[in-house]
């Protein structure tokens, strides 16, 4: 699977970001307080936490131009979680105007970085900026989809679903090995155990799977020796912190 390159980056991040402009311009103040598709949460906790993520590696590149790191979030993940309860209630247009803001903020700092700038040092999970614009792409395509306004996982790129699905093979179980075998396209293993399971179906349809999303094409079959299997339990989210929901 190719990975996305530094010079790429930027543009997906401005697809993500549209994405989201088009997706707040469909919601109303009623529709902003209903449920999502993440247990627990409103629309609203989504957007504010869209909010929260932008800002945060927006700061992370501006520490990272003067050679210092700081922590993702102020206060940490407690610090996060309270930011995200206080804002979730909000209005529709003070989300919009936040959300917009932090957005644009985000995205132009990745626009202004030169070639040399993306192996800066950063403090998300002790990596780099190309680090950090990886995991910004997937925070605002994922939580997207998990606004359940029309943008599910069906609507994911084929180089978003090849980035998720290499960043996420961290969740195959130590004894699986997963032969993936997305519907056209080259199969590809992920893990190293010694219990092969195949899994077919969409490669959407496969990278939501790995996502903890609910496949929404139906696809996927797992077989393993010929013969039809559940489909595996997976280890949690990779994080140096615990998981984003």
């Amino acid at each position: 699977m190719t990975e996305i390159t530094p010079g790429a980056l930027p543009a997906e991040l401005h697809k993500a970001a549209d994405t989201l402009t088009r997706l707040l311009a469909k919601l109303d103040d009623a529709s902003v307080a209903q449920p999502s598709e993440l247990p627990g949460w409103t629309r609203g906790h989504v957007l504010a936490h869209l909010r929260g993520i932008a800002n945060a590696m927006a700061r992370q590149l501006e520490y990272a131009r003067r050679g210092e790191t700081i922590e993702l979030y102020d206060g940490g993940m407690d610090g996060r979680n309270k930011a995200i309860e206080l804002a979730a209630g909000h209005s529709l247009a003070q989300h919009t105007e936040a959300l917009t803001a932090a957005l644009g903020s985000a995205v132009a700092a990745f626009d202004s970085l030169g070639p040399d700038d993306w192996q800066a040092r950063i403090a998300y999970r002790d990596g780099t900026v190309l680090d950090g614009g990886l995991a910004l792409w997937r925070e605002l395509t994922i939580h997207a989809s998990d606004l359940g306004m029309g943008f599910g996982p069906e609507s994911w790129s084929r180089p978003f679903c090849e980035h998720l699905i290499s960043f996420l093979a961290a969740r195959v179980p130590a004894s699986y090995k997963l032969v993936l075998q997305p519907t056209g396209l080259p199969q590809t293993s992920i893990g190293s155990g010694g219990t092969s399971i195949a899994i077919t179906g969409m490669l959407t349809d496969i990278a939501a799977w790995l996502a903890g999303r609910e496949p929404s094409l139906g696809s996927l079959r797992a077989t393993a020796a010929a013969d039809g299997v559940d489909l595996p339990e997976l280890l949690p989210w990779p994080a140096a912190q615990p998981a984003s929901r």
